[in-house]
């Protein structure tokens, strides 16, 4: 296994100029994201934990995990890490392409239909990974748009493992404090803290949603009691085109006339993610399936 190489604060700092404001990328629940570049001259990014934050200190050492254990073409590769007494930072192989959320909800470029499905069998097959991959699975506890990185070819790569957990062998669930992001997390994770990798799932249906409705879960016209689930699930499958982003609706009748037919399927799987039953939804192995099926109907 490829060994993390050791790099000092000194080459960290020069590296994204101070940590510039030029140089940020982003900001993520614990910590903010430098583009920077080592002293061989690989572009990296470099993200820095904020330890006055409540949770920073365990986000930091769940992400050390993660270079020990996880690796997978569509995770996010940790180059290395510093630690002292009072700074933590993880260097990360650079994404050029940002953030999927970045390219959800860009004025200027618009993601087509096999775009967004490749994207999600990437995000797809790393879950799957996480989940069935090894004999200890892991959690990835927080599953949005803006924790999957695109690469230059347009590759996904799951992100931010701050919020990870590793079951036991014999561990079907665990219990842990709320940290994962409103609008996304299963409805077991915040009522009871229950965690498996069913609330992957969910969280992904979730995401599966959006990413076809263009709509986040937290946008203001959910009021009063009406939500993401809810508004695809009434529209699926005879309203379908009153959810579907109005940008996958252009071209000519053939084209729309084939999206309309083959929508459905999407935001019917993304449905059966997000049963509130966590036993009764679909696996992370059966969603890849079913996905690069559905893409099959769209070449």
């Amino acid at each position: 296994m490829e060994r993390p190489i050791r790099i000092s604060y000194y080459e960290l700092l020069r590296g994204t100029n101070g940590f510039n404001e030029s140089n940020f990328l982003g900001k993520g629940s614990f910590g903010s994201v430098y583009k920077g570049v080592l002293s061989s001259g690989q572009l990296v990014a470099v993200k820095i934990f904020h330890l006055d934050l409540e949770g920073a200190f365990r986000s930091f050492d769940a992400e050390c995990v993660a270079i020990c254990n996880l690796r997978h073409r569509n995770l996010v590769k940790i180059i290395s890490s510093y630690s002292n007494v009072d700074f933590k930072s993880l260097v990360m192989e650079f994404m050029p392409n940002g953030s999927l959320d970045r390219w959800l909800y860009s004025h200027n470029y618009c993601l087509n239909i096999l775009q967004r499905l490749n994207i999600m069998i990437d995000v797809a097959a790393a879950l799957e990974y996480l989940h069935h991959g090894s004999f200890t699975p892991t959690i990835h506890c927080d599953v949005k748009p803006s924790n999957v990185l695109l690469d230059e070819d347009m590759v996904a790569h799951l992100s931010d493992f701050g919020l990870a957990k590793l079951l036991g062998e014999t561990q079907l669930q665990i219990y842990t404090e709320t940290f994962a992001t409103i609008g996304y997390m299963a409805p077991e994770y915040g009522s009871n803290g229950v965690v498996s990798i069913k609330g992957d799932v969910y969280s992904y249906g979730i995401m599966l949603m959006e990413v076809f409705t263009r709509k986040k879960p937290t946008d203001d016209m959910f009021i009063e009691g009406l939500n993401l689930k809810d508004w695809v699930s009434k529209s699926t499958p005879h309203s379908i085109i009153n959810v579907l982003d109005a940008n996958l609706l252009q071209g000519d009748h053939q084209n729309i006339g084939n999206t309309l037919l083959h929508i459905p399927s999407i935001f019917e799987l993304a449905l059966n993610c997000c049963i509130d039953l966590p036993e009764t939804r679909i696996n992370m192995t059966d969603v890849v399936m079913a996905l690069k099926k559905i893409k099959v109907m769209f070449m």
